[in-house]
């Protein structure tokens, strides 16, 4: 079950591969880390728009959407939950841990965008 952290919903490991394996979940899942980063190791299907790069794309995202965020250690992806909370996205979410807790399959290469 997620936990509130400082206003913000937190998933964990299990949570979000039971989201990625139900083919009927809508929440949208995005990793914020860099290329290089994003290259070496991700979660296949998850999309990469680098934190640097989200104020400059957010007419790309829907306030009635649920997104999930993911980054290394989820400092990065907390910060960008936050952003988009005080923005009014109200179903905002941060990948606990993240892809240091990840223990599920990993591909590398670019992004499937």
């Amino acid at each position: 079950m997620a936990q509130i952290i400082e206003g913000i919903s937190h998933i964990d490991t299990k949570e979000l591969h039971s989201l990625l394996q139900n083919p009927a979940n809508t929440a949208v899942v995005i990793d914020v880390r860099e290329p290089h980063e994003y290259q070496a190791a991700h979660i296949p299907g998850v999309p990469l728009i680098p934190m640097g790069e989200i104020p400059n794309r957010m007419e790309e995202f829907d306030r009635n959407q649920e997104y999930i965020f993911v980054c290394r250690s989820g400092s990065r992806s907390f910060e960008v939950a936050r952003y988009f909370q005080a923005l009014g996205f109200p179903r905002v979410h941060n990948y606990l841990g993240g892809m240091l807790n990840w223990d599920r399959e990993v591909i590398s290469g670019s992004s499937p965008e």
